[in-house]
């Protein structure tokens, strides 16, 4: 079992490192999904299309999310990391699997390196 985790996340992936292995390494989950389209307001649009387009977004996210969670179960630390939106629907999604109480923080972070992750991993549970 890790005890301490990070994920680093965006729509599209997500990387998880171990920081108490031996030999950390983002282990990567790709989400599968496709960019979500928004239309504008001012677009004449069939809202019931675009409503069932949303659901299918919504639905592959919450699998790839838990695919995600599946990886960190067992750990007693989570840290979520990365740009945009994804990981605050994470945390979202681990409070609603009783998980809440193993994230340490949550903060934005751009695009990175497998280096750069393992390395903001290992540096957040060294203080």
């Amino acid at each position: 079992m890790h005890e301490k985790c990070g994920i680093w996340i965006d729509h599209k992936e997500a990387f998880v490192v171990f920081a108490d292995a031996t030999s950390p390494q983002p282990h990567p989950t790709k989400s599968g999904v496709e960019k979500h389209v928004r239309y504008s307001g001012h677009a004449v649009h069939d809202g019931s299309a675009e409503d069932q387009r949303d659901r299918q977004f919504a639905a592959h996210l919450a699998t790839y999310y838990d695919e995600v969670i599946a990886q960190v179960r067992d750990s007693e630390s989570i840290f979520i990391f990365g740009p945009g939106e994804a990981k605050g629907e994470l945390e979202k999604r681990l409070d609603a699997k009783g998980l809440a109480a193993r994230i340490v923080g949550v903060e934005p972070a751009d695009k990175m390196t497998d280096h750069q992750i393992v390395a903001k991993v290992q540096e957040r549970y060294r203080k």
